[in-house]
């Protein structure tokens, strides 16, 4: 996978930001308040969103999808940072309210897309340059990132919010207990680094977990090559069973695992949480030669 190196691009001063109602007001005018079941948890801070939102600068010239906005904490902030549009895509109607309003103080820099995001490909909505920023919504974050993976490289880079132990996952090294499949991916096609921390009490309703500010840099060609499908299979396999031996956990590949480790030279007795993300490129090209062999023959 390859993709065009990100372009730096000199920050423009931000133009004043209107006169907005407080966002606690805003809420209650409109009778918002946060969802369990949709994972919401609410900032109002606006030292913090600004925070995040200088985090994701340059944002002169950048288009910014943000996913799960609610009331609309962060687009603000996003677009007093001077994003050249904001598109928000959010499946809670009772937000779409305030979300107009915000856009009717901003004409023309902030669009609204009620629906939900796992079935809305931000690359389609936003055009280039782009950037994802968002608060995620922490029970769908992993399956948003997962989804996001195949055109990481549509983005200038990706500024998120997990919960702490996700972001451990996408940083972590080799023989780390954090990790794991996410960890592989998400380095094979990025720079995945953290931020800062962000504590429970900075939300509405604090969640029970610590938060983490990452930016993922997605890199102008993957780490090493190999074939997306391909890896995938190979991690699934290796992690699915992360205590035992790659001769052992490979197996589950229906192909011989002594034949995949040795064109990959490596030892059958190493572990999946041991391997670095190039040597999981090698088993997964590997393992891509041996099936194309067997279709051949």
């Amino acid at each position: 996978m390859t993709c065009k190196a990100s372009r730096e691009r000199a920050s423009a001063p931000a133009a004043p930001a209107p006169p907005l109602p407080p966002l606690r007001e805003v809420i209650a005018r409109h009778g918002i308040a946060a969802k369990k079941a949709l994972g919401q948890n609410f900032l109002f801070d606006g030292n913090l969103t600004a925070r995040i939102a200088r985090a994701a600068a340059p944002l002169a010239g950048i288009n910014v999808v943000e996913i799960g906005p609610g009331p609309g904490g962060l687009t603000r902030a996003l677009l007093a940072a001077g994003a050249r549009r904001v598109v928000a895509i959010e499946r809670d109607a009772r937000c779409l309210a305030a979300l107009e309003e915000l856009a009717a103080a901003y004409p023309g820099r902030l669009t609204i897309i009620a629906g939900d995001a796992l079935a809305i490909d931000p690359a389609e909505v936003a055009e280039a340059p782009r950037k994802i920023v968002a608060n995620l919504p922490y029970n769908i974050a992993t399956r948003l990132l997962s989804g996001w993976l195949d055109r990481l490289c549509a983005y200038e880079g990706l500024i998120l919010m997990f919960q702490r132990e996700v972001a451990r996952r996408l940083v972590a090294a080799p023989k780390s207990r954090d990790y794991g499949r996410l960890s592989v991916l998400v380095q094979w096609l990025s720079r995945p680094r953290i931020l800062f921390d962000v504590p429970p009490d900075a939300f509405v309703p604090p969640p029970k977990v610590t938060s983490s500010l990452v930016c993922l840099q997605p890199r102008s060609k993957a780490l090493a090559p190999a074939a997306k499908p391909a890896l995938e299979r190979v991690l699934a396999a290796a992690f699915g069973q992360r205590r035992k031996m790659l001769r052992a956990s490979l197996k589950s590949l229906g192909v011989a695992p002594e034949t995949l480790l040795a064109r990959a030279g490596l030892p059958g007795t190493a572990r999946a949480e041991e391997l670095s993300v190039e040597e999981f490129c090698a088993l997964a090209r590997a393992f891509a030669e041996t099936l194309s062999s067997r279709a051949g023959a």
